[in-house]
């Protein structure tokens, strides 16, 4: 069964410099092992101006949970939570689902 992760992305100190590396980030992102596809997403901002519950949402989608274990678990994923953790960016839940539609 195909399986998605999802990384939610806390609100970084300086979002600009955040959103200017997150093109390489990306690049990152698609040296995973075994990855299907990726969507990313900005939070939108809160209509009352309070600070948004995170910055982004980033989608990984493999062919099974095994495809998707192996990826975090090599070095390329090392490679893209070290570059991430640099960013400020850090992550504030990932989850690993099956995805069904």
């Amino acid at each position: 069964m195909q399986t998605k992760i999802t990384l939610v992305i806390d609100n970084p100190a300086d979002p600009d410099a955040f959103e200017s590396d997150f093109p390489n980030l990306l690049d990152l992102a698609r040296t995973l092992p075994e990855i299907v596809r990726i969507e990313s997403g900005r939070v939108w901002p809160k209509d009352d101006a309070t600070p948004t519950p995170a910055h982004r949402i980033l989608d990984f989608y493999f062919n099974d949970y095994e495809a998707a274990s192996r990826a975090v678990a090599s070095p390329e994923a090392g490679v893209f939570f070290g570059r991430l953790g640099t960013m400020n960016g850090a992550v504030s839940m990932g989850l690993f689902s099956e995805v069904e539609e």
